[in-house]
């Protein structure tokens, strides 16, 4: 999915990205005095090629990563866990950055349950060690 995603990004370049949103919630009939749909094209009117680019080439890179940590875990490698475990932990700082610019619950919630993630996969794979 996450290929799919930055390909369709990378299908962006050079388009007016607010424009084509606004054509595909007018193909899909969604409500186009919905607040939710102006909050989203007013903050697509500003996106350049630059930004999309880095958009398209950051979702295929983490899409490889997850690609290898599955094929990983499929193969059922112990190298697979332990980059599981790192992968899933990286996104902490991006969290706590999250959370410092502005704090709300359901990023606090987010962040929480990250960590027992972090937490519980560690736990796991020194238990599983211990056998």
């Amino acid at each position: 999915m996450l290929l799919a995603v930055g390909i369709g990004v990378l299908r962006l370049l050079h388009k007016d990205v607010a424009e084509e949103v606004t054509h595909w919630v007018n193909f899909l009939r969604v409500d186009p005095d919905n607040v939710f749909i102006h909050r989203m094209l007013k903050r697509l009117a500003i996106v350049n090629d630059k930004s999309l680019r880095e958009l398209g080439i950051g979702t295929f890179i983490y899409s490889g990563l997850r690609f290898t940590e599955g094929i990983g875990l499929v193969l059922r490698q112990t190298w697979a866990e332990y980059f599981t475990v790192i992968v899933t932990a990286a996104l902490i700082p991006l969290e706590i950055f999250e959370l410092v610019k502005k704090a709300t619950p359901v990023k606090a919630g987010l962040f929480a349950v990250n960590v027992a993630i972090v937490v519980y996969l560690i736990w796991e794979l020194k238990r599983s060690r211990a056998k």
